[in-house]
């Protein structure tokens, strides 16, 4: 009987944490796939000499933004759109907007910022947005989209 006990007692646990890590890595395979698409993409199509970084941004639309560097040595990000493939793919130079710095700067002057929880780089209706995703002090959930070229705020969710 005890080492059934025994058994259970590490046998549990394991395949709780083996579900937990299977599920959690199915459940990314389609960013992951999306991402190394979009990078072999803007890489094949020379758009981008060197990619530091990507990632899916969703909204009405999916994207994904891809950042790197131009033949040039210029910072620039590149915005692939997933569900339409008859839409070009949007471009900016970031010395052409506000940095990232800037936009958490801006979103912290006027919320009660905890922690920030992640940035990214989007296109919306009005154009290229920073998305900021943070805790206030309440422990609230607050989305901010500060608008890439002037740093005007363009849209609040707050308190979720």
């Amino acid at each position: 009987m005890k080492n059934w006990i025994k058994f259970f007692s590490i046998f549990l646990p394991i395949l709780a944490l083996s579900l937990v890590v299977i599920v959690g890595w199915k459940s990314y395979a389609p960013f992951h796939n999306s991402e190394k698409t979009a990078k072999a993409a803007v890489l094949h199509n020379q758009q981008l000499s060197k990619v530091t970084d990507t990632y899916v941004y969703q909204s009405k639309k999916t994207y994904v933004t891809v950042i790197g560097k131009d033949s040039n040595g210029k910072k620039k990000a590149i915005f692939m759109p997933q569900n339409n493939r008859e839409e070009k793919p949007t471009e900016v130079f970031l010395k052409d907007g506000i940095s990232k710095k800037e936009a958490i700067a801006e979103a912290a002057k006027k919320g009660d910022v905890k922690e920030i929880l992640h940035t990214r780089l989007g296109v919306e209706k009005p154009g290229v947005v920073w998305e900021i995703t943070y805790l206030n002090k309440q422990d609230k959930l607050n989305y901010v989209y500060i608008m890439f070229e002037n740093g005007q705020w363009w849209k609040r969710i707050l308190n979720l």
